[in-house]
């Protein structure tokens, strides 16, 4: 009488250099429960090896196929390391396999092979969970055998079923107690859903091709095979459970082929649940396990796009270190496809790789350019060395003529402007004030408050109100930020000296109330609104004023005080603010909001959040610059006179606005109200149109005109 006999070996632990598998146990109990269940595999006899020596391992195989008898049919399951030699010949590890000697204490494959072509069984299934099961079909030989028997019985023959291709790792179940393959292998017997044509009967191939699809859903990179002695050979190998779950799992594998059940599915689902009888819990018990291989695979492609991510983002091109350890994780920990991962990869580099293009053309740009100029030098080194001695001695004393006339300008240069800012500021009737100043140390904690004093004087605008200017004495500074700043940008480099002559400045921005009064002044250009302030107040600073409003400001007072009033140019702004510091902020290496109005919510460097006052303060709040001048820092931007460049290469080094592009764009510093303290900074730089108006936008006026009578 024809019996079912198998032996299932699971390794779980190993010799030296081979690292233990903890699902090979879990899977021989798994196969055991199928095999032996009577309305499944109905096998009579099913023997397990756990973790035995080659010793026993050999003894196991031989039995098994020894004792096999014409009509049994015979299953030989092995889950655990498969190692390959450098002829790719497959061995079983054993117990006491260990890495550098496994030819000797491994069970070779041609033992299983010849086992098997001696045994009478006519059906036999071997079935190999391991890595590089796959080189097993190479030393695989057909054995004659007649054939042709009822679908129902199986064909004859010998049947394998792997894990992997000969090359490829066969994949663990990340957080699962079984490995991948037989994880399907059992759910398809367990569940009925390998029944594929619905006979109640699950043949090897239709398991075999239920459990690679499975399989190659959560890792397509890995590639079960099965291995037939001729082509059309099948075996019967478990019955199909019959019950409402089976059928209801039928069902959601129709309705979701690719692993998403949409609204329309469950229009036909719910109702089949009550016609099966089967309950709504266990219904998305089934939905849940039918849909987690789909699910796996997607974690594993988000995997892969964050550990690529986070590799371009630390360096773009990859270099071929990178590259092969990201292939090593797409292809052998992942088990995922080249072709899985193309869209992931070119979505995360397009916008880099764009990016390099264009830095590699500027720098291929540049070395053209830098061979062009090479080029010319050497044309140019060779035409002096064939000029004559006499030419090149004269142009020696022509050059040093010349720079002995540009020293002389630059010295009658320097002397008339000296004589103009004496005069400038013995033409005022200049008057001494005192003022409060404060610096602030690097936590926060302290503040210490300077008394010092600074000459100034009055400008009437009538009706009482007067326009305070305070004389700045010329100087050299250094002009931008130092590479020691918490946050410098582009657009404040390179810092650069930069000689000021002495000039006079608004000791506060332009008040409301003296806006209104030169704006009632008659019109040069463009007419003035004579309240255009979002915030009202009499000493608030005046708001919501273009560049192109604060030019016809200038122009009327000028008019009225016969003295040429004008915006500070940038660098003039930069020099005043600092008061000779070399700090961010004038007060030190931060800033407070009880020394300057700006958004408190922010900090910079290591001071403290404070107040947020949404709004402008009047002008004089708090206390002055080192020059006497307030509110430099905060309360409302302030414009220049000059146009907007994005850095400091080729800007003038003598104090002037640096106008040469025509630019529509024109400077603002200071920063405001609705800043944070970064933007406050002594060095920063920030631009509007020349229409633009705000309600953080204001202005403060300089004078160095003519004497006055």
């Amino acid at each position: 009488m024809a019996k079912k006999i198998a032996l299932l070996i699971g390794v779980s632990e190993y010799g030296a250099g081979i690292p233990p598998l903890l699902s090979a146990l879990n899977d021989v109990q798994a196969m055991e429960r199928v095999l032996q269940n009577p309305n499944l595999g109905n096998f009579a006899q099913v023997e397990r090896l756990l973790n035995p020596d080659s010793v026993a391992m050999r003894i196991g195989i031989q039995k098994l196929f020894k004792n096999a008898g014409k009509e049994d049919l015979l299953l030989f399951y092995f889950s655990g390391h498969g190692i390959t030699n450098d002829d790719n010949h497959l061995y079983l590890a054993t117990r006491n396999t260990a890495k550098d000697d496994f030819e000797a204490t491994a069970v070779d494959a041609n033992f299983i092979q010849t086992q098997s072509k001696s045994c009478y069984s006519k059906r036999q299934i071997l079935i190999l969970d391991a890595c590089y099961s796959g080189a097993f079909a190479n030393g695989w030989h057909t054995k004659s055998i007649g054939v042709d028997i009822k679908k129902q019985l199986g064909a004859e023959g010998r049947v394998v079923l792997t894990s992997s291709g000969a090359t490829q790792t066969s994949f663990a179940q990340e957080g699962a107690t079984l490995s991948l393959y037989t994880q399907y292998l059992v759910e398809g017997i367990e569940t009925g859903a390998a029944d594929t044509d619905n006979d109640g009967n699950i043949h090897v191939q239709e398991l075999h091709t239920y459990a690679k699809s499975k399989v190659q859903a959560v890792k397509p990179n890995m590639t079960p095979d099965i291995i037939l002695d001729k082509e059309g050979y099948n075996i019967l190998l478990a019955y199909a459970p019959k019950n409402p779950e089976a059928e209801y799992r039928k069902l959601v594998e129709q309705y979701a082929p690719n692993g998403e059940l949409n609204e329309l599915a469950f229009l036909v689902l719910k109702p089949k649940r009550k016609i099966l009888g089967i309950t709504d819990t266990k219904a998305e018990e089934i939905e849940t396990e039918f849909l987690e291989p789909f699910c796996r695979r997607l974690a594993n492609l988000q995997s892969y796009k964050q550990a690529f991510a986070k590799a371009v983002e630390q360096k773009y091109p990859l270099d071929e270190h990178i590259l092969n350890i990201l292939k090593d994780y797409q292809q052998d920990v992942l088990g995922l496809r080249d072709e899985d991962v193309v869209s992931i990869e070119l979505e995360i580099t397009s916008v880099k790789e764009a990016e390099y293009q264009k830095q590699l053309q500027i720098q291929k740009q540049r070395e053209a350019e830098a061979l062009q100029l090479q080029q010319r030098a050497k044309e140019l080194s060779q035409l002096r060395f064939q000029q004559e001695a006499d030419r090149l001695q004269r142009q020696r004393e022509a050059e040093a003529a010349e720079q002995l006339r540009l020293q002389q300008e630059a010295e009658r240069l320097q002397r008339q402007r000296e004589a103009e800012a004496e005069k400038n500021k013995s033409g005022y009737q200049l008057k001494t004030f005192q003022f409060e100043t404060a610096q602030i140390n690097k936590n926060g904690t302290g503040i210490k408050r300077i008394t010092k004093s600074a000459e100034y004087f009055t400008q009437d605008l009538g009706n009482g109100v007067f326009l305070e200017m305070v004389h700045i004495p010329g100087g050299t500074f250094l002009m931008g930020s130092p590479e020691s700043d918490e946050s410098p940008i582009s657009s404040e480099s390179p810092q650069h000296q930069v000689t000021v002559p002495s000039f006079f400045m608004g000791k506060y921005p332009v008040t409301q109330k003296q806006w209104r009064l030169v704006a009632a002044l008659p019109k040069v250009k463009i007419d003035l609104e004579s309240d255009p302030s979002r915030f009202k107040g009499d000493n608030l600073p005046v708001e919501r004023v273009s560049w192109n409003h604060t030019q016809e400001f200038c122009a009327r007072l000028s008019l009225k005080t016969n003295q040429t009033y004008r915006l500070p140019s940038e660098a003039e702004w930069e020099y005043a603010c600092r008061g000779g510091t070399t700090t961010p902020f004038y007060f030190g290496e931060i800033i407070s909001t009880e020394l300057a109005n700006y958004d408190g919510n922010y900090t910079y460097g290591g001071g403290a959040k404070g107040e947020y006052r949404g709004k402008t303060t009047e002008v004089g709040k708090f206390p002055a610059n080192p020059c006497g001048l307030y509110d430099m820092c905060g309360n409302v931007w302030e414009w220049c006179e000059d146009e907007w460049h994005k850095n400091y290469i080729n800007a003038p080094a003598d104090g002037s606005a640096w106008l040469d592009k025509n630019s529509e764009s024109r400077l603002l510093r200071g920063g405001s109200w609705y800043n944070d303290p970064e933007l406050c900074r002594s060095a920063f730089r920030y631009y509007y149109n020349l229409d633009f108006n705000f309600l953080n936008v204001g202005f403060r006026v300089v004078c160095s005109g003519a004497a006055r009578t």
